[in-house]
């Protein structure tokens, strides 16, 4: 059953909306909890009780919807509302439920008043959406309808469309039965047969095979088999009843090849990206070198041509100090030009040693540039350069544990079971230890 709510205002519109001549059919079919007699009434009396407070949204308003191709019972559709107002704690909060029939497919709303009487406060509704799927989810399997898959669990979705971060998580995080069980009773709750369930079992890693002694059992890419009946919570001949014989099925050495397959070809398909990821970014950062590079040298080209550039002014300007003729003789003379020369000396030195401090700030400024720039390109190489590692790990750790190279499932003997011949070498071990 399909349940979508929504907290809202607008009485009015809602009572309109639901008793709309469009359906063939119209049913109010409960009003609890209200003084007023009428769907009108009853939803302008929780606007009224809202006025005192500061709630916009009085209203919770949920459609439910059972799969097209079955007859529900209104009995099923109280129990059902019942139960969600459990799960949202509206337990107690006047009710209103409309039934509607159209083309002779039957749906229901149930309108809750939210405004809690006694406190003038509204009920708190957090996380909606995910409780009523999951009670919806509850639904579905209790009846035994087909679950549509657009319903589904967006974690269930095909295993082969992992993503890297997703496939990292699921390594370190340990195989959760609730999860296992919610999945095992999803693919039954949407599928009529065996090739049907196979195929909703292989949408999410798992693969149908045939057992030792449990008849049906699914396999994933770690070779560990689980018991349908066991998971999907029914006896062997319910499960038997509707999937038939496993006469058909791949055993288990071979469904554990299959399932690994799934995977290890996503491996591969997400390892590739890695390394186009790796490729584009030793692109960028080579891209980026080159343009602190070409700016680096710029820089310097600039700075060396300004510092020739004073270094002229300055010998213009100190040559023009000393002068020449008569006068320049004199200054010989009284030791003019000698003090003269040594100031000169002593100009250019500071300004050499100016130079050469400019220079060296420059240079340590662009080195350490460059360290920057080299432990970025580190840092975001580091990251599929592992990542590629471990996928190359994974690989090799699938494929040594299934089959080596290509994974063939050519050269698996069929055999029945494998657990007698355990017993038999186990027997004679240990015979004749039990004999002493």
């Amino acid at each position: 059953m399909i349940l979508v709510g929504n907290q809202r205002g607008g009485s009015r519109d809602l009572a309109r909306h639901l008793l709309k001549p469009e359906n063939e059919r119209v049913e109010v079919h409960q009003l609890r909890g209200f003084a007023g007699d009428t769907l009108h009434a009853a939803l302008q009396e929780s606007y009224a009780l809202s006025r005192a407070t500061r709630c916009k949204q009085h209203l919770f308003s949920l459609s439910l919807n059972p799969p097209p191709e079955e007859r529900v019972s209104k009995a099923v559709f109280e129990e059902a509302a019942d139960r969600i107002e459990r799960c949202l704690g509206l337990e107690g909060q006047p009710r209103a439920i409309v039934f509607h029939e159209k083309n002779g497919r039957r749906h229901a709303h149930a309108v809750w008043c939210r405004i809690d009487p006694e406190k003038m406060k509204a009920v708190p509704l957090p996380f909606t959406r995910n409780k009523l799927q999951e009670v919806a989810r509850e639904l579905y399997i209790e009846h035994d309808w087909r679950m549509p898959r657009g319903f589904l669990d967006k974690e269930l979705r095909d295993p082969r469309n992992f993503s890297l971060a997703e496939w990292q998580q699921a390594k370190r995080s340990e195989k959760d039965p609730k999860r296992l069980k919610a999945i095992f009773q999803d693919c039954w709750a949407i599928s009529d047969s065996k090739a049907t369930f196979a195929h909703a079992l292989k949408e999410r890693g798992f693969v149908l095979a045939r057992g030792d002694r449990r008849g049906f059992v699914a396999v994933d890419h770690t070779g560990e088999a689980y018991a349908v009946s066991r998971w999907v919570g029914l006896k062997a001949k319910e499960i038997k009843a509707r999937l038939g014989e496993p006469a058909d099925l791949p055993i288990v050495e071979k469904a554990h090849v299959e399932a690994a397959k799934l995977i290890v070809h996503r491996l591969d398909e997400l390892k590739i990206e890695q390394e186009r990821e790796a490729a584009a970014k030793r692109q960028e950062i080579e891209a980026r070198r080159a343009r602190v590079m070409e700016r680096h040298t710029a820089q310097r080209t600039a700075l060396a041509a300004e510092q020739e550039r004073r270094r002229r002014l300055q010998e213009d300007a100190q040559q023009a100090r000393l002068r020449t003729g008569l006068g320049g003789w004199w200054d010989r003379i009284i030791g003019k030009r000698k003090r003269l020369e040594a100031e000169n000396l002593m100009e250019t030195t500071k300004s050499a040693q100016r130079d050469d401090a400019e220079r060296l700030r420059l240079e340590g400024q662009h080195r350490d540039e460059r360290h920057r720039i080299e432990a970025r390109a580190t840092a975001l190489l580091a990251g599929p350069r592992h990542a590629m590692s471990e996928i190359a790990d994974d690989i090799e750790r699938l494929r040594h544990h299934v089959r080596p190279n290509d994974l063939s499932t050519d050269d698996i003997p069929e055999r029945e079971s494998v657990r007698p011949r355990r017993r038999e070498r186990r027997r004679s071990r240990d015979g004749p230890q039990r004999r002493r």
